[in-house]
């Protein structure tokens, strides 16, 4: 078993109610520390499982059965240089090199905020470019393909426990195992 991180955003539920932490707590989120931010529940899991993906969809049944509304995953797919440097290691310098071309070439484009001072790229996109340049190993590439799918899945809107399941388990062979 390894230990896999992640964070829900969660909603529908009072976090002043007397039960609040206990209803994550007696739904199986022991292994997640619970905070209120921004008008948000916020929940970190440090989960044990065999697998990522097994670990996202434990954590997304339980905090379904404690009431709550999971609104998204993160760590967010959408990421700026510190981010990126942040999740790699390596310098925010040595990535502006390689997101100008300087360093190496083809390196993803911003997707969002193009024009701006604070550029955002995709995670995913990012990641499998760093992976085929030697800088981050397939489990990173793995771990933002699913992030993005249950992100992707979520998005759906009502959808429940086992839907969920099974769309995250076909997705998970196709990822982990490549």
């Amino acid at each position: 078993m390894k230990t896999h991180e992640f964070a829900i955003i969660a909603s529908g539920l009072d976090p002043r109610a007397d039960d609040f932490e206990d209803r994550f707590f007696e739904a199986g989120c022991s292994d997640a520390t619970l905070s209120f931010q921004k008008g948000a529940i916020i929940l970190e899991f440090a989960r044990e499982a065999e697998t990522f993906s097994a670990a996202v969809i434990s954590a997304f049944s339980d905090v379904m059965g404690a009431g709550a509304k999971v609104e998204r995953f993160e760590p967010d797919p959408l990421v700026n240089l510190s981010d990126i440097a942040a999740r790699t290691g390596l310098s925010r310098a040595a990535l502006s090199l390689y997101a100008s071309g300087a360093r190496a070439a083809n390196f993803p484009p911003p997707t969002a905020r193009v024009t701006s001072d604070s550029p955002l790229w995709d995670w995913c996109l990012v990641s499998e470019w760093m992976h085929a340049h030697q800088k981050v190993d397939q489990q990173v590439v793995t771990r933002a393909r699913l992030m993005k799918e249950a992100n992707r899945i979520v998005e759906m809107g009502n959808i429940e426990p086992n839907h969920f399941a099974q769309q995250m388990r076909s997705r998970a062979v196709e990822f982990e195992d490549a």
